[in-house]
């Protein structure tokens, strides 16, 4: 029996696939680089209404906390701007908000995720704060130097050339500007990684499938938090992409992480 827990290869040191590759991961399989953003965009067009509920369950709630830690970390300032790239529906550009953040654009490459994102805004009042935009973070239009901050929360994994979004999110900060990224990450407690696989790859898809009717999204979500850099790798790629002073803080001992870095 095929043990479904290790993939087969697993992405290169600089986060994007290797010069002259034809194919890249999508999870455990290796698909025609054209074609992973289409099957990416369907996923989250699928989950897009059950997005909170898919992150419930993938993290047990977890991840509410988690947020919480990352805006606080974000240091939000009326003075400061924010570009919340994979924003999806709101809760980093929300939680910036209500701590005091100037004007947020809250992007997302998927308009079914933006829309879900919308809607929640205007239920709680920050539509006038917020400016909505479909943006692929690889290809971020925006001028050099245009925002304070830039942030990413569980949606780095999903990307194809992760160097690219780094690239990018360092050239649209301003000089003392911030980039920070929360992502599943590499569990540093042995102890917490049998128990992490036994959820991830047997539990989560049966629970995608009875709860959002699913299974095979939420296999895939799965999957590619395994197919993604470990923190030092990550870090790693934040320097070679020219930011500076890059800090880690693991969170839940590493199934999540709060990378940090700054554009001097």
């Amino acid at each position: 029996m095929t043990d479904n827990t290790k993939p087969s290869a697993i992405p290169d040191a600089a986060g994007a696939p290797p010069s002259g590759a034809e194919t890249t991961d999508f999870g455990f399989r290796d698909v025609p680089l054209a074609e992973k953003k289409p099957m990416v965009r369907a996923v989250f067009d699928s989950v897009a209404t059950r997005y909170d509920i898919m992150n419930d369950v993938m993290s047990l709630g977890i991840h509410r906390a988690w947020k919480k830690i990352f805006v606080t970390e974000i240091g939000a300032h009326p003075d400061l701007t924010l570009l919340d790239l994979a924003g999806g529906t709101g809760d980093i550009s929300f939680g910036w908000l209500r701590a005091g953040g100037g004007r947020a654009i809250l992007s997302d490459i998927n308009a079914s995720m933006l829309s879900v994102g919308r809607s929640r805004a205007l239920e709680r009042g920050l539509i006038s704060s917020l400016n909505f935009a479909v943006v692929d973070a690889e290809a971020i239009p925006l001028p050099d130097r245009s925002v304070d901050r830039v942030t990413i929360a569980f949606g780095l994994r999903n990307c194809t050339d992760k160097d690219a979004v780094l690239r990018e999110a360092r050239r649209v900060l301003r000089p003392g500007g911030r980039f920070l990224c929360l992502e599943f990450s590499r569990v540093q407690v042995a102890a917490l990684s049998p128990v992490y696989d036994a959820w991830s790859f047997h539990v989560l898809p049966r629970m995608g499938a009875a709860i959002a009717g699913d299974r095979e999204s939420y296999q895939y979500l799965a999957e590619s938090i395994r197919m993604f850099p470990d923190q030092e790798t990550l870090a790693g790629m934040m320097r070679n992409a020219g930011l500076e002073h890059v800090t880690v803080r693991n969170l839940s001992g590493g199934i999540a992480a709060i990378h940090s870095g700054w554009r001097i």
